[in-house]
């Protein structure tokens, strides 16, 4: 089957989002299939090839066949969702909207430049925004509830790599497993002492009415991304923030006030409410993070050093000296890290921080790194670290003893295609579907629309 039955959920919010108004006055519409009860129109593809050449996605052959089709389907999933009582909760909608709208005015720019490039206020957006948002969701949820809890047993895994032709055996790439110890350089009192001072004197200005938050914002906060915005974060939940923030935020009641300084693990933050809306709340903070001396980090660099003499003496081995290490994600496993995108320790070298990947390119099995700097892509702030390559697996023909895992995610996701493409094949045969003549004239991925 091809992969694109499993991005419809995508192209939902593609099609659907009604943002491209002069364009559209341009476009003489007309019916042009009938889904059911269910008409799509030629305004609807027209907007979903503009969404794409914005996304500069690609499509796969003629788009008046491919995304009719594609909307079709869409169709089959949401009249099923209807049928079976399928929902998702409004806050569930409203926060991926929220992520939406602010993922778009990241790469943007500003609020502004994208109700420029709209034609559109932001809260014409957002509200346009809400139903293909919802219905991308309730597809999404459609096609989990029909693909179930697969369980894939060694012997299917097995059949499956025995009945593939030599030239039809995945290739996997290179990987490399790397333990890591990390320090952080101290940052002294006073350093701390002196941005809490500057937020401080920001909350006094900001107050008798001095300066704007949002200048503020834009001015000095060290979070580039929403300094561009005014500081302002866009609607998220408490669960969507780091909890010391989360408390602090959310016990806010008066856009005309400021919280008081709150640190976290990035810094420490200045916090203003813009609003509320149900469980969801949109803010603006500014964010200072204290600076590290070339002593503190040359004092961090010893420490790691010092511990790196008592591997090489034998007085400890790296993993014993993972319980000196300041990362908590991984000095319980030994320094492992784990690659976030497959939940396995393998990592491709483009995958890792680009500080240890330049490190770890030329070590071998078993080489323990000298300290060096990085930085933290979590916190955005500089740490010292040393790093042990514990596996190196060079490119090679998939096999069963080295992945297994690789190939069951395969088989699994082989069974979840057929499950969704044999469930399309029987309600396109149940459904009642018309096609203009005009936009018949085409290869479709399931032949036999309109044969009801």
């Amino acid at each position: 089957m091809k992969k694109t039955t499993l991005k419809l959920a995508i192209l939902m919010f593609l099609g659907g989002f009604q943002q491209f108004a002069m364009a559209q006055n341009n476009i003489i519409d007309e019916v042009i299939w009938v889904v059911g009860e269910e008409a799509i129109l030629r305004s609807d593809v027209e907007n979903q090839k503009l969404q794409m050449q914005y996304q500069e996605e690609k499509i796969d052959g003629d788009p008046n066949c491919v995304l009719p089709e594609q909307m079709a389907i869409q169709k089959l999933f949401l009249h099923q969702a209807k049928l079976d009582s399928v929902v998702v909760s409004e806050s569930q909608i409203n926060s991926a909207v929220e992520r939406r709208i602010n993922y778009m005015i990241s790469q943007i720019g500003s609020k502004e430049k994208l109700e420029e490039y709209f034609n559109k206020p932001l809260a014409q957006v957002r509200n346009e925004s809400y139903e293909p948002t919802r219905n991308q969701m309730l597809v999404e949820e459609m096609q989990k509830k029909l693909i179930g809890d697969i369980k894939i047993t060694p012997a299917e895994v097995r059949k499956y790599y025995k009945n593939l032709k030599a030239d039809s055996i995945p290739m996997v790439p290179a990987s490399i497993e790397v333990q890591i110890i990390t320090n952080n350089p101290v940052i002294p009192q006073s350093e701390i002492d002196r941005v809490k001072d500057r937020l401080r004197s920001f909350g006094e200005r900001i107050t008798s009415g001095e300066s704007q938050f949002s200048t503020l914002a834009r001015l000095y906060s060290e979070d580039t991304e929403s300094a561009k915005r005014g500081g302002e974060l866009g609607f998220m939940g408490r669960g969507q923030l780091v909890p010391a923030f989360a408390n602090a935020a959310f016990a806010l009641t008066d856009p005309k006030k400021v919280s008081r300084v709150i640190e976290t693990e990035y810094g420490f933050h200045l916090i203003q409410l813009i609003e509320k809306r149900g469980e969801l709340a949109n803010f603006r903070h500014i964010l200072l993070k204290p600076q590290v001396s070339l002593d503190a980090e040359n004092k961090a660099i010893q420490r790691l050093d010092s511990i790196l003499t008592f591997i090489h003496d034998g007085k400890f081995s790296f993993e014993e000296a993972c319980r000196f290490s300041y990362d908590t994600d991984t000095k319980m496993n030994n320094g492992l890290m784990t690659n976030a995108n497959t939940g396995t320790a393998k990592f491709e070298l483009q995958q890792l921080p680009s500080e240890i990947a330049k490190k770890a390119e030329n070590m071998s099995v078993g080489e323990i790194s000298k300290p060096f700097v990085m930085l933290n892509t979590k916190t955005n702030r500089e740490i010292c670290a040393i790093i042990k390559i514990k596996e190196k697996t060079p490119s090679h023909k998939a096999n069963l003893a080295d992945d297994y895992q690789t190939l069951k995610a395969v088989v699994e996701n082989k069974q979840k295609n057929e499950i969704i493409h044999n469930w399309i094949l029987k309600k396109q045969r149940e459904t009642y579907v018309r096609i203009d003549p005009k936009w018949k004239n085409c290869t479709f991925q399931y032949p036999g629309w309109g044969q009801k």
